[in-house]
């Protein structure tokens, strides 16, 4: 017996559904990353006209570090979901689970050095590697080592900022390489592919250097792993029988979330209240979000409904790509040459527009094809042929 990808029949669509609304909030989040130098600048204090001000504030609640937690959970998911499918049909998922994550990196690394520095496909892959090792444990160890990574981690890192005195001093703009600056609005906004290209190697020298891997196994690895356990545990395809709880996590979710995350703006910008905004709002809000859409699925006709969402969510690695390339090639001096000439109005209404069209092409190509151009690829490498989910 082989193992065999998904089937269309087995498939989750509320997942399908979230990863397809995740990739909203990711390309919102990046957009910023497509025109700005933002590995060099302090996006909080970057923007000086009011219009631009309130935006990126707007954008800091609603969406900034709550969707990559997201996007992590769901990743632990499915990763956990092929586990439990292997387990049940005797095929030993470390035959595949590592290949399938060698593909994954070498995606990333090449989106990052090609396309744009500001991938996350290689980070996922890293935390994977270390994922599949625990995955084998129960549900209630993985959430006990996910929650012991993250708040050992923020809990140095809060303690470090006490010794230092600042957890309750205001936040001021912090001191930025104005060269590195220049040399990325050079680079992007009026250089060359290969002058963007030299600019990228500069930019993932700071995104992607060591501290960034060691990082992501205490800000990625445990939302991976809370995802897992939530797979063993059949949270989402038990939705209906759990609906209070889902209910309940929705409501707190979305309420204290929105309230941690505008806390600074509501109060004093202290740094105790920035750190605190993103490493327990974020993830709360990200908890609220999804249980959001998952007590949507429950309702009638919304699986219906909420369908392109779930093509979008099918095809998410061609769309995450595809989002870095349409981006680019709108900002970049090689495309519409727009870099650095962007509100955040104006880049926002962008993003929408790009989803928006990202929900016809998903509908289109799957009205024709069973799966994306790049997980098809991905999955003929893992498994050794071509296959159908039809």
């Amino acid at each position: 017996m082989k193992f065999q990808p998904t089937l269309m029949h087995e498939r989750v669509h509320t997942i399908d559904i979230l990863r397809g609304v995740s990739l909203l909030g990711i390309l919102l989040v990046n957009m910023f990353g497509f025109y700005l130098p933002q590995p060099h600048i302090d996006t909080l204090h970057w923007f000086t006209e009011a219009k631009d001000i309130i935006w990126q504030q707007t954008l800091d609640i609603y969406v900034q570090s709550s969707f990559y937690p997201l996007f992590s959970m769901l990743f632990g998911y499915g990763l956990a979901m092929q586990y439990i499918k292997s387990q049940k049909t005797g095929i030993n998922f470390y035959k595949f689970a590592p290949k399938r994550l060698i593909i994954l990196l070498v995606i990333g690394l090449l989106h990052a050095f090609l396309i744009w520095w500001g991938d996350i496909l290689a980070t996922y892959a890293f935390c994977g590697f270390f994922l599949i090792v625990l995955i084998r444990l129960k549900s209630p160890w993985m959430i006990t080592i996910a929650f012991m990574l993250n708040g050992l981690f923020h809990g140095f890192m809060l303690f470090v900022l006490s010794m230092m005195g600042m957890l309750n001093s205001e936040v001021e703009a912090r001191a930025v390489d104005i060269i590195m600056i220049q040399n990325a609005i050079s680079a992007y906004g009026t250089g060359t592919w290969m002058d963007a290209f030299t600019q990228r190697l500069a930019d993932l020298s700071v995104q992607m250097g060591f501290g960034m891997w060691f990082m992501s196994l205490f800000t990625i690895l445990p939302y991976m792993l809370i995802g897992a356990a939530a797979a063993k545990w059949r949270l989402i395809e038990r939705a209906k029988e759990l609906k209070v709880m889902w209910l309940i996590l929705a409501v707190v979710g979305i309420g204290l979330g929105l309230f941690i995350k505008s806390a600074p703006y509501m109060f004093t910008h202290t740094h105790l209240l920035d750190y605190v905004k993103v490493v327990v709002g974020g993830p709360i809000l990200a908890i609220g979000y999804m249980a959001v859409i998952i007590v949507i699925c429950l309702l009638p006709f919304a699986l219906k409904v909420l369908s392109p969402f779930a093509k979008l969510g099918r095809m998410s690695m061609t769309m995450y790509i595809m989002q870095s390339i349409i981006g680019t090639f709108i900002f970049y001096n090689f495309g519409l040459g727009l870099y650095g000439k962007m509100t955040v109005e104006m880049g926002t209404y962008i993003a929408l527009g790009i989803f928006a069209t990202q929900l016809i092409i998903a509908e289109l190509w799957l009205s024709k094809f069973s799966q994306g151009p790049l997980e098809a690829a991905i999955k003929r490498l893992t498994y050794g042929k071509k296959l159908s989910e039809k």
